[in-house]
């Protein structure tokens, strides 16, 4: 069975992140009135990691994201870990109400637009994809 190409893998990885930011956006705006609820995003894929699984990046030097580890003292003055897995504290605010709620209707609503316009061009990227592989295999395009 052959290997999936690296570009439709790579379009399925942020098809995925962008689904997965879609739901995270969509509890920051359904809890936009719940007090204190402070608004999440999901960490952004790793373009190294897309090389090295493609092979791409074999031999080539990687810079890795920087990890931070909370000393003791550090915590002493009130610094927690980040957390852990994919979703993140979002540090794109633009306000936080007297609740203590930083949900802003108008932020989360450009991010969704911009998933939609992203998911749009992915999804543009894989059917031209799909129509060069069948050309290419002698099944016709389109």
């Amino acid at each position: 069975m052959a290997d999936t190409p690296p570009l439709l893998s790579g379009i399925r990885t942020q098809l995925q992140h962008l689904s997965e930011r879609q739901r995270v956006i969509s509890q920051n705006i359904a809890n936009s009135e719940t007090p204190g609820y402070k608004s999440r995003e999901v960490e952004t894929p790793d373009f190294a990691d897309l090389l090295d699984s493609t092979g791409g990046g074999t031999g080539a030097a990687r810079i890795a994201r920087p990890r931070i580890e909370i000393t003791s003292g550090m915590a002493a003055l009130g610094a927690r870990a980040p957390q852990s897995g994919h979703i993140l504290m979002d540090k794109d605010i633009s306000e936080t109400k007297p609740d203590g709620n930083n949900i802003t209707l108008e932020d989360q609503l450009l991010k969704m637009g911009q998933i939609q316009a992203d998911f749009t061009a992915l999804t543009n990227l894989y059917r031209k994809q799909q129509s060069l592989l069948k050309t290419a295999l002698g099944k016709g395009g389109g």
